[in-house]
């Protein structure tokens, strides 16, 4: 299997991971918010600090990196609680669509903090998938538009994340980079559990577990599809996660995405596939001219 196989590969199972945490979230029933994402993230930093001891890596980073690594798990913190407010409160798969706005939000952010140009084809694809975005949300500005908010502002939130991993860069390894975050959100949301916890029967135990083990699987998964294969050839494989979600709402939750969420979802999905295409082309010229 090729490289760029194998990173598809592992996009794919990522996709699949993200999904399937979503539908646990989801299947957890009323447990508050913020109890959820704790759970999530202390099963993670126990998986991933496996990771980081089998590889002897450094738990908590290099000193020099410490501001680069806070930033990020502050902003992915808060990302991640939108989130799952989102998909406490919506349909499956337009939460994660919603999420999947970052990856344009961050052109923006690139643009402005690390003086990155957006090529005119970034920013019709930007101006397109926030279109799109619109006719998930069909604002009608009642109180019902608030979870769509969450799940945008979840999204810029995890944007500006990924823009300080992009500052980060190879200067930390992977595994310790998702072990400081998930330990420093299992902390930052520790106190908030505490006051307002719920008691949980087994099920809901069980299933936050499993929702914690499959955002691990995608966290990992989506690391190290980018280690063999460059984000411009394999990244569109990432939004597979919509069909999954889609397909896990109508089997678990009885869920129909509406046409105006469906016709928003191929928007959004086309400025990313023209995107992507735009971004090959360049890469491609690119070697031919080196």
């Amino acid at each position: 299997m090729s490289n760029r196989n194998k990173g598809i590969l592992l996009l794919l199972v990522s996709a699949l991971g993200f999904s399937l945490m979503g539908a646990f979230v989801k299947l957890s029933g009323d447990v508050p918010t913020i109890q959820k994402a704790f759970f999530r993230n202390i099963i993670a930093s126990i998986i991933a600090v496996g990771f980081v001891i089998y590889n002897k890596e450094r738990l908590f980073g290099k000193k020099e990196n410490q501001k680069y690594l806070l930033s990020r798990s502050a902003l992915g913190a808060v990302g991640m609680v939108l989130n799952f407010y989102a998909l406490d409160h919506l349909v499956l798969s337009d939460a994660e669509m919603l999420n999947k706005l970052s990856p344009f939000i961050q052109i923006i952010l690139s643009a402005i903090f690390l003086k990155e140009a957006a090529r005119r084809f970034q920013v019709v694809a930007v101006i397109i998938a926030f279109g799109g975005a619109l006719f998930i949300i069909q604002p009608d500005f009642s109180g019902e538009l608030l979870p769509y908010i969450g799940g945008v502002f979840g999204a810029f939130f995890a944007a500006s994340a990924y823009t300080m991993l992009r500052v980060l860069g190879d200067k930390e390894k992977h595994y310790t980079v998702v072990f400081y975050f998930s330990l420093f959100t299992t902390l930052l949301l520790l106190p908030f559990t505490v006051a307002m916890y719920e008691p949980m029967t087994w099920q809901q135990w069980v299933l936050l577990i499993l929702a914690g083990v499959f955002a691990t699987v995608g966290q990992f998964g989506i690391t190290l599809a980018y280690k063999f294969a460059p984000a411009s050839e394999i990244s569109i494989f990432l939004y597979s996660s919509v069909v999954y979600s889609a397909l896990l709402s109508i089997v678990l939750f009885g869920q129909i995405p509406t046409l105006f969420s469906v016709l928003g979802y191929v928007i959004i999905f086309g400025a990313s596939f023209y995107m992507f295409l735009k971004n090959s082309r360049m890469d491609k010229q690119a070697k031919e001219q080196g």
